[in-house]
């Protein structure tokens, strides 16, 4: 299984790109990728603009369609990778918990191996509310996710209803993480303010 930071959004709610916010005194990226490549052999970033992410020394992928968002990079990611799926992480969430993610991992295992076979997703719930973009894609949501894209829809909340989807219980998230940090993310400036970011724009 690849993991992968989506970076491939338009980003246009925020003046830089999110991934490079700093939080805590490093950017959320190298947050990221630093735990995730305790978790996984392999890590890639999905991004449109690769010139600002050679640095960070992984392989680069970009969008196979011109329809920007993390639908496409997803779609992108399963097409490009040879694995039979991959666990995405949007770049703009800092306070991801290791052990939420293992036990995403560990859901997608034992279904897999289960009577129940293998998802096209598995995702989990906070408060009632499926946190897609922290969560595993399986190829065989390859021709689902296409045709959405194809016929230019963006929001994956809709398409996870066409999908064979493992919803992980709100219950069993909230014990891992109850407050919820895994799932906050920057989407403007007043979220960045919020979680004690200090933007200085020159």
């Amino acid at each position: 299984m690849t993991a992968a930071i989506l970076s491939g959004g338009e980003n246009t709610r925020i003046p830089v790109l999110k991934g490079f916010l700093e939080v805590g005194g490093r950017t959320i990226l190298a947050r990221s990728l630093e735990m995730l490549r305790r978790l996984f052999r392999d890590v890639v970033i999905s991004t449109n603009m690769p010139e600002r992410y050679f640095s960070f020394g992984v392989p680069l992928i970009g969008d196979i369609r011109d329809e920007r968002g993390p639908m496409t990079g997803i779609l992108s990611l399963l097409a490009a990778t040879g694995d039979e799926s991959v666990f995405v992480v949007a770049c703009d969430m800092p306070f991801i918990k290791e052990e939420l993610i293992r036990y995403i991992i560990n859901c997608y295992d034992r279904h897999a191996a289960g009577s129940g076979g293998q998802a096209d997703a598995v995702i989990p719930v906070f408060r009632g509310r499926p946190e897609p973009l922290l969560g595993i894609y399986s190829r065989s949501a390859f021709t689902v996710l296409e045709e959405e894209v194809r016929k230019g829809k963006r929001g994956i909340q809709e398409t996870l209803a066409k999908l064979n989807v493992l919803y992980i219980p709100d219950e069993e998230v909230s014990r891992i993480d109850p407050e919820g940090l895994s799932f906050v993310n920057i989407n403007t400036l007043n979220d960045y303010e919020r979680i004690g970011g200090n933007l200085c724009l020159v």
